[in-house]
């Protein structure tokens, strides 16, 4: 993790990186919204929502935790992206002091156990999270399921919660504190994340196509925000949509610029929430074709460093 300048300290505090660690879908952006009680990480249906390697800060007065939302692991790597999405995911493992491993809890895959054999080497303490208890009618068909898990490995902790209702995450999170090391806090305490607004404003635009047409556009899309003018309580953004196909622009685009209308009104509308002023968004729709196996493309864009 990249060095930051130190907060004063005081004896006994606790200060630590987390990693959100598990399959595409688990619910580890929902996660990580429910601990920071803000939106920071986009969420939808769709698996490979979270691109990117994004932190979420929560300070208390004991604590600071600093979980690493990442990329959901995928045994097929089919793309460069994917690739890459997979290198942030493993990198997040390397650099951090504890670990979530998420899975859903009413089924371990064959995915999950994929990425529980990669989990072993880590080295560090493990907590199994069983998200999306919500779904479980009967919570004592929970009992052998945490049970036959317990005997795949010793994790330091096994909490069923519900990432959606906010069910049993005030418990994880006291197990998180505890699990930290001792150390000096990193960052102030009134920072959530270390990444910027045209970032965070990328990801909104791009949660509302995937949520609009993830089923027709699920991975052949990207977004890239060109400027931020900053006005008296009034941001100015301009973005680019970039898409891979003609006819994919046309999808996005949709009958009288309809869909691209109703994709920049929601974001806008999300936006003006998480900066807490008027909005002013113009949107493009561009083809670039095979971006998502252009090297060049991938760095610019930054996803090598996802």
């Amino acid at each position: 993790m990249p060095e930051m300048p130190t907060q004063e300290n005081t004896p006994g505090t606790r200060c630590g990186y987390i990693a959100i660690i598990g399959r595409p879908n688990v619910g580890k952006s929902s996660l990580l919204n429910c601990i920071l009680g803000q939106k920071i990480s986009i969420t939808a249906r769709r698996p490979q929502t979270t691109r990117h390697r994004i932190l979420g800060i929560k300070t208390s007065p004991a604590a600071q935790a600093i979980y690493v939302d990442t990329p959901g692991l995928q045994d097929k790597e089919r793309r460069l992206m994917n690739r890459y999405l997979n290198r942030a995911a493993d990198s997040a493992i390397e650099e951090v002091d504890l670990i979530l491993f998420v899975v859903e809890s009413y089924r371990f895959t064959e995915e999950d156990e994929w990425i529980l054999q990669r989990l072993r080497r880590c080295g560090v303490p493990i907590v199994l999270v069983l998200n999306k208890v919500d779904r479980v009618a009967d919570k004592k068909s929970l009992l052998p399921i945490m049970d036959q898990l317990s005997k795949k490995m010793e994790f330091a902790a096994i909490i069923p919660v519900s990432a959606w209702k906010g069910d049993n995450v005030a418990m994880l999170e006291k197990k998180v504190a505890e699990l930290l090391p001792e150390g000096v806090m990193v960052y102030p305490e009134d920072q959530v994340t270390d990444r910027s607004e045209r970032f965070l404003a990328a990801e909104l635009i791009r949660e509302k196509l995937t949520r609009h047409l993830g089923q027709e556009l699920p991975y052949a899309l990207t977004v890239f925000v060109e400027s931020i003018e900053e006005e008296k309580n009034l941001y100015r953004i301009a973005a680019t949509i970039y898409v891979e196909r003609p006819g994919q622009k046309a999808i996005v685009i949709g009958k009288k610029g309809e869909g691209l209308k109703r994709i920049g009104y929601e974001a806008r509308l999300d936006m003006e929430r998480m900066f807490g002023c008027k909005v002013y968004l113009e949107l493009w729709v561009k083809v670039r074709e095979g971006w998502s196996d252009n090297e060049h493309l991938l760095r610019s864009w930054g996803y090598e460093n996802t």
